[in-house]
């Protein structure tokens, strides 16, 4: 997984709440291999979001409430991150999409509504993302849990960080007596 540390970027606006999973990538594209790329299915149905090419190369999405609402399809996140996007940033996301989007290297970030509203106004501003500081354009605070701040910051998966853990656990092997 790419570390996440810092972010600079132009945001692809999405300026209507309740985006749902089935419109970021459809479910006709469920089936495929996780080895497929994923961002030739976003928003395969509203392909004109991505055709404006004021947002080529943006890495941030910057949409309304309950963005990725709906099923609980991990391959919205992949989707996401495959075409290029580290981050989205709405006033509230879908709990099982924040949920897939942590493990799999993808920030999401809750910011007020007004806020939100605010950076949907300066569409072609440059979005800075700061998740050491936790903080957006230098002024935002945002919230993430602990261990997937530590996570996203050394490009670690659960997988990966357990592993990380190795010597750990042997050693806990080693002394524990049932």
């Amino acid at each position: 997984m790419e570390k996440f540390k810092r972010l600079e970027s132009t945001a692809l606006p999405i300026p209507r709440a309740n985006v749902d999973t089935d419109q970021i990538v459809p479910a006709r594209y469920l089936k495929k291999p996780r080895t497929d790329n994923f961002g030739e299915y976003l928003f395969r149905d509203l392909r004109h979001l991505l055709d404006e090419s004021n947002y080529a190369g943006a890495r941030v999405v910057v949409a309304g409430r309950n963005f990725a609402c709906g099923s609980s399809r991990e391959q919205a996140v992949w989707a996401l991150y495959d075409y290029g996007f580290r981050a989205a940033i709405a006033p509230s996301f879908g709990d099982i999409f924040a949920s897939n989007a942590l493990k799999n290297g993808f920030l999401p970030v809750v910011l007020p509504e007004e806020v939100v509203l605010e950076l949907l106004k300066n569409e072609k501003k440059t979005i800075v993302i700061d998740l050491e500081h936790q903080l957006v354009n230098q002024k935002h605070h945002f919230e993430i849990a602990p261990f997937a701040k530590k996570c996203l910051l050394e490009g670690l998966d659960e997988i990966d960080f357990t592993l990380s853990q190795a010597g750990r656990i042997a050693d806990f092997e080693k002394s524990y007596r049932p």
